[in-house]
């Protein structure tokens, strides 16, 4: 086996980075998180691998300053499986790709069933990679060599993977539909914070009433304060269901909420102080949140024949014309166009029921020109053959 060594120091780091600058077209770039373990979601392992140069494992702990990295590979593409996973916690570091190549998106493009990382290295260079580490706490030190090894064949095979899957872009006439696929995920912006992000404690719909959501809100806040303090996920800390379980008891005293079973968690006893100062704070509280707070989601499509008729018409005349466009394409219907974007138009549709209306609808919502050539003339002629199907009379018997 391979022995892999996380480099941690400047000096080696900085030679690193040359024998990178020194390496062969593209670089493989894959990130370790602690997702699940820590409150951050900040890089604790950075992988690259360049041709003519061999792979390189940083540790972000200790290497303060990654510029070096970033002018060694900053002017090639850089490969990734999944990028929009990887990329914030790159660019919390400074490192920021000049333009990307993805693996996973590139074989959803092609069609392929499978395209998690394992099953797309050994459909296209029928290597077998073991997946024994994806969950584990990357902030552990010192990592484990088993772990070095799996990071490492993260991006060592990365590559030729790559080239594969171009060769098989450039076979189905997909080239610039990945290109414009690539770059829309290089130039998403972050989803900003949600106004209420209490309001997704799972159980949160079993709570009643302003004072006891206030409470929850407060618990949550209080979680959320630790969590960030220690570095610990929140959930590790106290479960989404042992807060909402708190809220429901509505203990009278703080020996009273040390006496709710459902209220566990490894930070529940321990911390008992701070949780009933939360509710407590959540109970005094002035402003309290409303039972359900405006949004702009849509209603679930079986609810659309009785809210909207005619929009329930046009999605199910557009729907199925979608699905058989990306059938035709050879890929999934969501990266031909998402769900949500023909929902919305179906929904509210433009007030002209042409091709360059419905396709300014769709860029406005965030399809890709590609996207806009190969879906709005299907859906404007749904569209147009749902109504005619409601303006039909019915025939009478005679």
């Amino acid at each position: 086996m391979v022995e892999y060594n996380v480099i941690e120091d400047a000096e080696r780091f900085l030679a690193a980075c040359e024998t990178l600058a020194g390496g062969t077209g593209p670089v493989a770039v894959d990130v370790e998180r602690a997702s699940g373990f820590r409150y951050s979601q900040r890089a604790y392992l950075i992988q690259v691998f360049r041709r003519e140069a061999g792979v390189f494992l940083f540790d972000p702990s200790t290497i303060e300053d990654f510029s070096p990295l970033q002018k060694a590979i900053g002017d090639v593409e850089w490969v990734f499986h999944a990028a929009s996973q990887d990329l914030p916690s790159l660019r919390e570091r400074g490192l920021e790709p000049p333009r990307i190549f993805d693996t996973e998106l590139g074989a959803r493009l092609l069609g392929h069933e499978r395209v998690g990382l394992g099953a797309v290295v050994e459909q296209t260079l029928g290597i077998t990679l073991a997946k024994a580490h994806s969950a584990a706490d990357w902030s552990t030190r010192p990592l484990p060599a088993s772990w070095l090894e799996y990071a490492a064949l993260d991006v060592e095979h990365l590559i030729d993977v790559r080239d594969v899957l171009d060769a098989e872009l450039v076979e189905q006439g997909k080239t610039e539909i990945a290109r414009q696929e690539f770059q829309a995920v290089l130039d998403r912006e972050p989803k900003p914070p949600r106004d209420d992000p209490w309001r997704r404690l799972s159980g949160l719909h079993s709570v009643r009433g302003r004072r006891s959501l206030a409470v929850a809100r407060s618990l949550w806040q209080a979680r959320e304060d630790y969590a960030r303090e220690q570095d610990v996920a929140p959930g590790r800390l106290v479960p989404d269901r042992a807060l909402v379980a708190a809220v429901m008891a509505d203990p009278a005293t703080k020996q009273a909420l040390a006496g709710v079973k459902e209220f566990n968690g490894r930070a529940s006893r321990t911390q008992l102080d701070r949780w009933w100062n939360a509710i407590v704070a959540g109970r005094e509280a002035t402003d309290l949140p409303p039972d359900r707070v405006p949004s702009d989601t849509l209603p679930p499509p079986r609810a659309w024949v009785d809210r909207n008729p005619d929009a329930d018409q046009r999605l199910k005349a557009a729907r199925p014309a979608v699905e058989a466009r990306a059938e035709e394409l050879q890929m999934p219907t969501e990266n031909l166009l998402t769900p949500e974007t023909l929902r919305r138009v179906a929904w509210a549709p433009p007030a002209e029921m042409t091709v360059e209306a419905v396709g300014a609808a769709l860029a406005e919502l965030g399809a890709r020109p590609w996207q806009i050539e190969q879906t709005a003339q299907v859906i404007v002629d749904s569209f147009v053959d749902s109504v005619n199907e409601v303006d039909e009379p019915s025939g009478t018997d005679s």
